[in-house]
């Protein structure tokens, strides 16, 4: 009996000092804690990728060392190869980013704020949302061959309608009670669209916005990928032919960095545009 006590304690200390030491839901962590853990775990996938090639797990030729994809940057820097094709693709995923979002939050915004928008506008955006963007390659081929146009229009179909979407439940989360305190103070219809209901969902579009800059990569890659001379897709599409698998390494990874530091972009301007969000977990 005496034992059994013993034990119960000796578990219940254990809860008690992991209770104090456990992470606690959306329990803030500074920023030298979050630095450490993303470079442990961007490690831990460093030493997966370097165990996995140099301990002969795969066949190099298939999967390629990280001092084989560092050769093929040094090679595509000394080159300039690779300047030419970052600077080629970032303008055209920012172009396209920018009108695909022009045209996404006032036509999400009116969607959002009024059910006459949403019922004229949603039926054919989901209707058009369901088709695959990558179906509409070829005749963006035929209608403008190998220009910037076709990945702009591509980048359009495969972003667009997926976020006016989302921009439209962002507006939707917007409590009702703020809209009706808007008019009792005497502000009109247009004052509260602009200052109270953009005002209140322009947190969530920035977050719908971050998101929507990952699909718009996707798009790019392989609109680039069949209709372009130069840019990410088009080399990686070049190396595949040489069966380079190194320099297609190489341009994925550049592509997960510029994604990573669009990542971080948006989150430096939500935690700046937006520091009383804080307390609702986010970083």
């Amino acid at each position: 009996m005496a034992g059994e006590k013993t034990a119960t304690l000796a578990r219940r200390r254990r809860r008690s000092r992991w209770a104090r030491v456990a992470p606690r839901p959306y329990e803030p962590i500074s920023t030298r804690a979050y630095a450490v853990t993303a470079l442990i775990s961007m490690a831990v996938l460093f030493g997966l990728w370097s165990a996995a090639t140099y301990g002969g797990w795969v066949n190099t030729e298939f999967l390629s060392t990280p001092s084989q994809v560092w050769q093929a940057g040094v090679n595509e820097v000394n080159s300039g190869t690779l300047w030419v094709d970052m600077g080629a693709s970032v303008s055209r995923i920012v172009l396209g980013f920018a009108i695909s979002t022009a045209a996404a939050i006032p036509i999400g915004l009116l969607m959002g704020v009024y059910k006459y928008g949403e019922a004229f506008f949603e039926p054919p955006i989901d209707f058009i949302r369901y088709m695959p963007a990558v179906a509409f390659v070829p005749l963006a081929l035929i209608w403008f061959g190998y220009a910037d146009s076709q990945k702009l229009v591509i980048l359009f179909i495969g972003i667009f309608f997926q976020e006016v979407l989302l921009i439209m439940d962002n507006v939707k989360t917007v409590r009702r009670n703020l809209v009706d305190i808007a008019y009792t103070m005497g502000l009109r219809q247009f004052q509260v669209i602009r200052r109270v209901i953009l005002r209140a969902s322009l947190p969530g579009i920035v977050d719908t916005l971050r998101i929507s800059m990952g699909w718009a990569w996707t798009y790019l890659v392989v609109a680039e990928l069949v209709g372009a001379t130069d840019g990410f897709g088009f080399r990686i599409q070049e190396a595949q032919r040489y069966f380079d698998t190194a320099t297609i390494f190489l341009n994925i990874i550049v592509i997960g960095i510029l994604g990573l530091a669009f990542d971080f972009g948006f989150k430096a301007i939500y935690a700046w545009s937006f520091p009383y969000m804080a307390h609702r977990g986010r970083r």
